[in-house]
This record gives structure tokens, C-alpha cells and sequence, in this order.
């Protein structure tokens, strides 16, 4: 199937194929239609309408049988699009049982369809959303365990700080994402059937109205909620906050791997392929465009998630504006972020790594990076202020005259009788001060073990 994007300049490079299919007009339409056909299927097996009836509404429920275009002209008088929608669905059926087209729609209303309809869609999206994020998962888990003990900066305010590894930043990265999976599974249980009728209460369908929502919700496979929730719109809130938190984290990979592939620091770079990444003007360069892209989306998500979370205020049995609020930023929040997840999967596949010039930077700073891991072992010996106030004194003598730090405390007969010459060498390599890092990469790696375990 060909993707057909809204905006086919931008849409690419911002969205997925998957996302873009789940929420195009055409879909849109095809979730309200699947509703309708069930609807008339649970229906007839509780007895309310004809078994007769069925056939001709299902037949009639397709969307490439309507003309989008007009649809949308009369949504903007009708106010949704529902409302035409069963117009021009009551004609077709009509056209070819005029006794089936009575049981069109029959005790719903606009909103059932159009919410249990983006149920739907929503469904078919998350599926293609967590295949990216397992995906994404997988490599980063190969990225920890396979870079253990690469030894790199760790950079607090963006300044040298400790050694560390590697494969505990892809760890902390993984992490992260983890709990973004959890957040928006558990999200997921929470998106269910929307059958209400008029006002919430299926009043139309007298006593048949809960076994036609049980059987209906069974035919949509969709999970049957207490009561109908019109205007309870936390469900979407809960969903979209769990996405909104899922785009910064992915922005945070984007970041940091933007900031690696610096040419200063070189420690990391984006796949590169033919076209990508390029300059209109610079031949040399080599431009981080999935991490562009992961920041635009966490940049742009958080308008989006507020204005869902604003929208939850509504009024009474059916909200007034707030309920119409949802129907564009909730499709171009989840196309933005399965745009983001598909560039990160794509990024951490690839992903080129400089164990080499990771190891360069660490010396960058002569030894300067591990005057704490000297404190703490001559703090031993001194006290931790004195050792403080040695080595302080240490560091400011080698960076005034770009000595190494290790040479000027060598210098000092207190601190190498304190050390050791050994000693001292020993404090200055960089895998022996990353500290409980593999540890914390186990512990990561185990959790994300035991989630793929679960979801397969």
C-alpha cells in the first residue's frame, strides 16, 4: 500500500508510513464505518434489529465508496462528520435494502461512532509505535552490552566531569524508555468501547442497551468500559501525556547524540548513506537530521499534550469545544512522535561509535577528570578536607601550566609516599573510576529482558 501523506514535502521526514496510514482521512472514515457495520452485527445477535439487516450495512460500510472531500464540506455545517457521514451511509444502504437502511445507526450517536471509531485507529497506531520501540529497545540494549567498558566523559553542564562507560549512557537511554513502554501500555488497557446514545444512557435501546454494548464491544474487540464516557475524556489525556514524556526522552537521546557528533568531540555519528544528512552549499558536512528531528518533536509534543490536557475540562453529558479540540492534536501528536520513534530506530541501528576518540577526550583535560578518584584514595590517608585541598591545589598548577595533573602529584613527596608510584598510576586509568557502572547496566539489561520476555 502506498502511503499517502497530507503534506508529502514535510510528512516524510516527520512522521512514520505506519502512523500516517492509521490516521489519514481515509482511515478516519473506515473506523467510524467499522463501527457502524458492528453495531448493526451485535444488534441483530441480541435481537433488536433484523439478521436481514446486516449484510446491506456491512456492504455499505467501506470508505472508498464516499467522497471525503464532500464529507468534509458538510462536517463544517454539521459540526462533525459523523453526521453526514450516517446520512450518506443511510443512502447507500438504502440504494440497495430501503428496509435495512431503517437500522442505520441505529440508538448510537455521532460521538460513539467517532470516539469508538479513533479507538480503532489509536489501536492500529500503538501497534506500529511499540514495534519501533521494541526495536529501538533491542539496540540500545546491544549498544550497553557491547560498550560496557568503552570509556568515555561523563559531562555534567556540559563540562567534563567522571569517567564513564559507554554502555551505561546507552543503559540510561534504554531505561528511560522503558518505563515510557510501561507508561503507554498501561494507557493502552484504559482505550475502550465509546457507546453511549444520546446523552449517556441508551435510553433508545431500552432494556437491550447493556447487552448490545457487551456484544458490540466483543465485535471491536475493544474493552467494555463501566459506562460511557462522552465527556470523561482521561483516557485520552492519560494516553497523550505518556506520549508527550515518550518524546522528551526521545529528544534526550537526539541531544546527546547531536552533541557527540560535534566535530570537536567526534565520539558518535548518525548512519550515513547517500543524500543524507548533507549541505546545499558544504561538501564536508555530516548533519545529525535524525536528531533534528527528535528534538522538533519534543519541542512541538508538549503544545500538543497541554492543549489534550485542556480539553479534558467538558461540560456536562457532551463537551462543547473541547471534545473537537482532541480530533486534530491527538493524530498530530501520535504522527509526530512515531515519526521520532522511527528516527531513533533508525539512528540506534546505525549508529557509529569512536571508541578511539571517547578515549582521546578523557585526556583532554591532562588528568584533570580523575582528581576526584585521587581525593578519595589520599582522603584515606589525610582526611578528606586536606586531600581536597591537595589536590585543588594540584589541579590549578597543571591547568596554569598544562601539565599533567598526575605529574604534579608526583612531585609532591607527601601525596606519592601517601600513593605510591603504582598507586598513583593505577588512579589515573579511567576504567577504574566508572564505579558501579556495569552493575547498573545489568540491572538495565535484565529489566529490558524480562519486558521483551513478557510482550512476546
Amino acid at each position: 500500500m502506498t502511503t499517502i501523506h497530507a503534506d508529502p514535502l514535510l510528512d516524510p521526514l516527520f512522521t512514520s508510513d505506519a502512523a500516517a496510514d492509521a490516521f489519514s482521512p481515509a482511515a478516519r472514515l473506515q473506523g467510524m464505518l467499522e463501527f457502524e457495520a458492528a453495531l448493526a452485527r451485535a444488534e441483530a445477535a441480541v435481537g433488536v434489529i433484523p439478521s436481514r439487516a446486516v449484510p446491506a450495512i456491512e456492504a455499505a460500510c467501506k470508505a472508498d465508496l464516499y467522497d471525503l472531500a464532500a464529507l468534509g464540506a458538510e462536517a463544517a455545517l454539521a459540526g462533525n462528520t459523523a453526521i453526514p457521514l450516517v446520512r450518506h451511509l443511510t443512502a447507500a444502504v438504502k440504494a440497495a435494502d430501503e428496509e435495512a437502511s431503517r437500522y442505520v445507526h441505529w440508538g448510537a450517536t455521532s460521538q460513539d461512532a467517532m470516539d469508538s471509531g479513533l479507538m480503532l485507529q489509536l489501536r492500529r497506531f500503538l501497534d506500529g509505535l511499540d514495534a519501533d520501540l521494541a526495536a529501538l529497545a533491542d539496540g540500545l540494549a546491544d549498544l550497553a552490552e557491547r560498550h560496557r567498558t568503552t570509556p568515555m566523559v561523563a559531562r555534567t553542564w556540559l563540562q567534563h566531569a567522571l569517567p564513564t562507560t559507554f554502555g551505561l549512557k546507552a543503559a540510561g537511554w534504554l531505561d528511560a524508555l522503558g518505563r515510557d513502554r510501561q507508561r503507554i501500555a498501561a494507557a493502552r488497557t484504559r482505550l475502550a468501547l465509546q457507546f453511549g446514545g444520546a446523552a449517556g444512557t441508551l435510553a433508545a435501546l431500552g432494556d437491550a442497551g447493556p447487552a448490545v454494548a457487551e456484544a458490540l464491544a466483543k465485535e471491536l474487540d475493544l474493552p467494555l468500559p463501566a459506562l460511557p464516557w462522552h465527556a470523561s475524556r482521561d483516557r485520552i489525556a492519560e494516553l497523550a501525556s505518556a506520549l508527550g514524556i515518550l518524546a522528551g526522552t526521545l529528544g534526550t537521546l537526539g541531544r546527546d547524540i547531536s552533541l557527540m557528533m560535534q566535530m570537536e568531540v567526534a565520539e558518535a555519528f548518525e548512519p550515513s548513506a547517500p543524500g543524507r544528512g548533507g549541505s546545499s552549499t558544504m561538501p564536508h558536512k555530516r548533519n545529525p537530521v535524525s536528531c533534528a528531528v527528535l528534538l522538533s518533536t519534543a519541542i512541538r509534543a508538549p503544545a500538543l499534550v497541554g492543549g489534550l490536557l485542556a480539553a479534558q475540562v467538558q461540560e456536562h453529558e457532551r463537551g462543547l469545544g473541547g471534545w473537537h479540540a482532541e480530533w486534530q492534536a491527538l493524530p498530530d501528536l501520535c504522527r509526530l512522535v512515531a515519526g521520532a520513534a522511527r528516527h531513533a530506530r533508525e539512528t540506534i541501528a546505525g549508529l557509529t561509535i569512536d571508541a578511539e576518540r571517547m578515549r582521546a577526550n578523557l585526556d583532554l583535560t591532562r588528568g584533570l577528570i580523575l582528581a576526584e578518584a585521587v581525593t578519595m584514595a589520599l582522603g584515606d590517608r589525610m582526611g578528606r578536607m586536606a586531600a581536597h585541598s591537595r589536590v585543588a591545589e594540584a589541579s590549578r598548577r597543571a591547568a596554569a601550566d598544562a601539565r599533567p595533573l598526575r605529574d604534579v602529584l608526583a612531585e609532591d613527596g607527601e601525596v606519592v609516599q601517601a600513593l605510591g608510584a603504582d598507586g598513583l598510576d593505577r588512579l589515573f586509568d579511567p576504567l577504574r573510576y566508572t564505579g558501579s557502572a556495569s552493575h547498573f547496566i545489568d540491572r538495565v539489561l535484565a529489566e529490558h529482558k524480562n519486558t521483551q520476555g513478557r510482550q512476546s
